[in-house]
């Protein structure tokens, strides 16, 4: 209840009143019971209510049913979180993927929900009719608008897999942070990178990815990219349509599962979360092994007095994760140490004599690798760098 009385007022919803009905079964004709609908009618007239929103997905009829009933326009689940999604949407990427999702959601809205576009009798014979109906042009330019938004965004993707690999040519490793929604990722972002992306505490603050460099202790450069939280019941209209946001998370070499530790609900969100990435694994957009590239960062240690008080072994399997405060700074130091160590595991150490002369590949190597030793004669410098096999091989071609 409290989940979805934060995603109401993140969009400006004065909530007067709230409620929740145990039921029995569900009724196709409202979802709610006969009784149950009368009672809450009555209480949606006493506070005078104009919107109605049910934590649940209601089908089309339920939908038309209940604002009948109740007097009062009513969305369910996914439609609240697809309008919060089209008011945060900043990008022309952000901004199709959230259209997209809506022309699916709004074609389910046309079967049986109007009923005043009756069809019409005419024409020859008995069947048919002069034309098209209002729905079936309605239909049809929904359809159209969707085949040319999935254009479009297959363009995005096109466009963002040229970008990737480009950062490929110029290897510097990517770190996604995923997490629950309002879990602190961007505040994270902020404090890891200096940037100034918006974060906010309500849900769905962020919704564009963001990528920002960032330089590790060891003076190892990475790319940070910040990414839209998960959902408990995310509609399936919003998880096709931000594949293209997803994929970043996919090409990611370390992702940085971020969880709110002050929250009582802390577990069951990491379960979302990880069911969120579990499925990406089975269609193909993320490999199984992403475990074993994952650091649990357990944000928002403040509001339990510091990361001393943060629960360890909060995720039931054994890894305490690292405890942070992304607000104060508390363990920020820990975790990007933790990073360093991850992205350090399976590079080798290598002792190269450069030319005192050869800036450029001096340069490349710290650019590229981590520097243990440096000792510099008259004409060639003494170096001992930790690379990665694929830099290694790389420097010794050039």
């Amino acid at each position: 209840m409290a989940e979805a009385v934060g995603l109401a007022a993140s969009i400006g919803l004065v909530i007067v009143h709230e409620g929740i009905f145990n039921l029995r079964s569900r009724t196709p004709a409202t979802l709610l019971g006969k009784g149950q609908t009368v009672l809450a009618g009555e209480d949606i007239a006493r506070h005078e209510v104009s919107v109605a929103v049910v934590d649940a997905t209601l089908t089309p009829v339920q939908q038309r049913n209940l604002e009948t009933a109740w007097k009062c326009k009513v969305i369910d689940r996914t439609g609240l979180i697809l309008d919060i999604f089209g008011e945060r949407a900043r990008t022309r990427e952000g901004s199709l993927q959230v259209e997209l999702a809506h022309l699916d959601y709004q074609r389910s809205r046309l079967v049986r929900s109007w009923t005043h576009l009756e069809r019409p009798r005419g024409g020859f014979g008995f069947l048919g009719g002069p034309g098209e109906t209002q729905i079936e042009a309605d239909r049809r330019l929904i359809g159209e608008r969707i085949v040319k938004l999935k254009h479009e965004l297959e363009e995005v993707r096109r466009t963002r897999g040229l970008h990737r690999g480009a950062r490929k040519r110029v290897p510097a490793p990517v770190i996604a942070l995923v997490g629950y929604t309002n879990a602190g990722k961007s505040t994270l972002f902020n404090a890891l990178t200096g940037a100034a992306v918006m974060a906010e505490n309500q849900l769905f603050a962020t919704l564009d990815p963001t990528m920002r460099g960032l330089t590790l202790p060891s003076g190892r450069n990475v790319i940070l990219s910040d990414t839209v939280g998960f959902i408990s019941d995310l509609p399936t209209e919003l998880v096709a349509a931000f594949r293209a946001t997803l994929e970043e998370v996919a090409e990611a070499d370390l992702i940085l599962h971020v969880r709110d530790a002050a929250h009582p609900d802390t577990a069951a969100q990491r379960d979302d979360v990880i069911n969120v990435l579990d499925n990406m694994v089975k269609d193909g957009t993320l490999d199984e092994s992403w475990p074993s590239r994952s650091i649990e960062v357990l944000n928002k240690a403040d509001l339990l007095g510091g990361i001393a008080n943060v629960p360890r072994l909060a995720n039931g399997d054994g890894d305490a994760g690292i405890a942070v405060s992304a607000l104060t700074g508390e363990g920020l130091a820990a975790l990007l140490s933790a990073i360093d160590r991850r992205l350090g595991a399976g590079r080798v150490n290598v002792h190269y004599d450069v030319a005192a002369q050869d800036g450029a590949k001096l340069a490349w190597l710290y650019r590229h690798g981590e520097v243990v030793t440096r000792r510099d004669d008259d004409a060639i410098v003494h170096v001992e760098v930790r690379l990665s096999e694929a830099d290694r091989a790389r420097f010794e071609r050039i």
